[in-house]
């Protein structure tokens, strides 16, 4: 019968376990409110941490009997103040920022692979490739920059005849790969075209 009960659930514990997730679901949404829309973004790793910090103090308050519904509300609470704090400064302070932040780094520039930022970033070619196709990339020679954000995510940018906005990848590592093919290519056209 012991085995049994871990399937089981009474009425008390019904009752419980709903009044835990609407009070917990309107005081998420009443913090996100104050806190700004940045709250549950994916825009840094402390971003994601808090999101991840979320979830698991919303699973131990909702289904655990040793964790108040007071505790879970103050503990998510701390977790959205410190994330506004971190945000604020972060944006005043640049070596705060450069401390937390990650910084974009070019995976691949125009059709080449950076094998040794690759390396770095611990990522393989085929995990570049998956992302390619997820794009629409029919060949590496249609991509002008794959670029890994301070999030994990693939920027995939495609080659076109618009001249780029450099300003666009100062925050991005390497971006010196970039510009330096741009004006190899460049000149390389103007050659051909005497």
């Amino acid at each position: 019968m012991e085995w049994q009960s871990w399937m089981m659930i009474n009425e008390q514990q019904v009752i419980g376990i709903t009044i835990s997730v609407v009070v917990f679901y309107f005081c998420l949404i009443l913090f996100t409110r104050i806190a700004g829309l940045r709250s549950f973004s994916k825009l840094s790793s402390y971003d994601l941490a808090m999101t991840i910090g979320i979830g698991s103090i919303l699973a131990s308050t909702v289904v655990s009997k040793s964790t108040s519904l007071m505790q879970g509300i103050f503990a998510v609470g701390m977790l959205f103040l410190l994330q506004s704090i971190v945000s604020i400064v972060r944006r005043k302070i640049k070596p705060v920022k450069d401390l937390l932040d990650n910084q974009p780094i070019i995976l691949m520039a125009n059709g080449e692979y950076l094998w040794d930022n690759l390396k770095e970033a611990k990522l393989s070619t085929n995990d570049v490739k998956q992302v390619l196709r997820q794009n629409g990339v029919k060949s590496p020679s249609e991509v002008f920059a794959v670029i890994m954000e301070t999030t994990a995510d693939m920027s995939v940018i495609k080659n076109n005849d618009a001249k780029p906005d450099w300003s666009l990848f100062d925050d991005v590592r390497d971006k010196e790969i970039l510009m330096n093919s741009i004006n190899n290519t460049t000149s390389h056209k103007d050659m051909t075209n005497r």
